[in-house]
């Protein structure tokens, strides 16, 4: 056989090996596009992608969290005395143990986003899509109501749903302000969970529901509304690209969602953290009785102490959810 026959023949082989890969890789694509728009797993995808942001999210911004916290819970009951502020608050954590208690509760934190967030923007997408389907029918387009709405009620059932572990949260972040011997070192939040059932009864687990679906509520409707609301401004009076367009809507939302929801924020973990007394009693009966014995005590300012730590937890948060969401969106259409 001539040498030119057997390159002849080594071409064709590679040339029938490349076409063989080339095919399988195709086939393992189109494989992997048709699970993606299996039924199951369209409805499923905003939930996914909601939870995964959520959590990529609160990894980020975990530190500021706690020390919002903590400034919610400084001077309860006093209307005057020392005001702390985000650096002392931060400086006080990391100087009675280590940096790494900035991150006190990340375990809950991470739980909380993969129930709560994969429920809020999940549920958020669901609704918007059904509004886009019927407003499609009707030859009209979806309002900034109609969002309001969706963001709404996307917010208050996720918020239900997520409560254990929002509850779970606070515990966490705010033992380490209780003498040591009262202090229950929770070692995860499925170990603060428990001792909680364990205390005070499933119910418990629900304690400051009713400001925390609230606050989801407001929280939402500032976050998802004006999201939504600000990418189709953007979109129909600028030339900005889309992701100028999406990370300036988000910085948007994230303000609007900070004003809303600060003050229910502040009574949910006034709320939550709340034990009973010697007496049996607890310091706040109710979300009104705690909105108007904070007012009363501390003043209305109290309501939006720490806001700008606040903003720079809720907006950045806000802003990375929404990115990384836009991003899986576009990942996985």
């Amino acid at each position: 056989m001539s040498s030119n026959t057997l390159k002849q023949a080594a071409e064709a082989a590679r040339s029938k090996s490349s076409n063989m890969s080339k095919q399988g890789s195709e086939t393992v694509a189109a494989v992997g596009n048709d699970f993606l728009h299996t039924p199951f797993m369209r409805a499923a995808l905003p939930f996914i992608n909601g939870g995964v942001s959520g959590m990529i999210a609160t990894t980020v911004i975990q530190p500021v969290d706690m020390v919002k916290v903590r400034l919610q819970l400084a001077g309860e009951g006093v209307a005057t005395g020392p005001k702390p502020t985000p650096i002392s608050v931060a400086r006080e954590i990391i100087g009675q143990g280590k940096v790494l208690d900035l991150y006190t509760g990340l375990s809950a934190g991470l739980l909380r986003q993969a129930v709560y967030t994969t429920a809020r923007l999940g549920f958020f997408d669901t609704f918007m899509k059904s509004l886009q389907t019927r407003a499609k029918d009707n030859n009209t387009q979806v309002g900034f109501t109609e969002r309001a709405g969706a963001g709404l009620a996307a917010g208050g059932l996720a918020a239900f749903i997520g409560n254990p572990a929002d509850l779970a949260l606070i515990r966490m972040q705010s033992d380490g302000l209780k003498p040591l011997a009262e202090r229950k070192n929770y070692k995860s939040v499925v170990d603060a969970v428990t001792s909680i059932v364990r205390s005070e009864g499933v119910t418990a687990l629900w304690a400051g529901a009713t400001p925390t679906v609230v606050r989801a509520m407001s929280l939402n409707l500032g976050q998802l509304a004006f999201f939504s609301e600000a990418k189709v401004q953007l979109k129909a009076h600028t030339a900005w690209s889309s992701k100028t367009q999406t990370l300036t809507a988000s910085a948007i939302a994230g303000f609007f969602a900070s004003f809303l929801s600060l003050p229910f924020d502040f009574v949910k973990t006034r709320l939550q953290k709340q034990q009973r007394g010697p007496d049996g009693k607890l310091p706040y009966r109710s979300m009104a009785d705690c909105f108007a014995k904070v007012a009363r005590q501390e003043g209305l300012l109290r309501f939006y102490r720490g806001f700008g730590t606040y903003y720079v937890r809720i907006a950045p948060h806000a802003m990375v959810t929404l990115i990384v969401v836009d991003y899986l969106g576009w990942l996985t259409k």
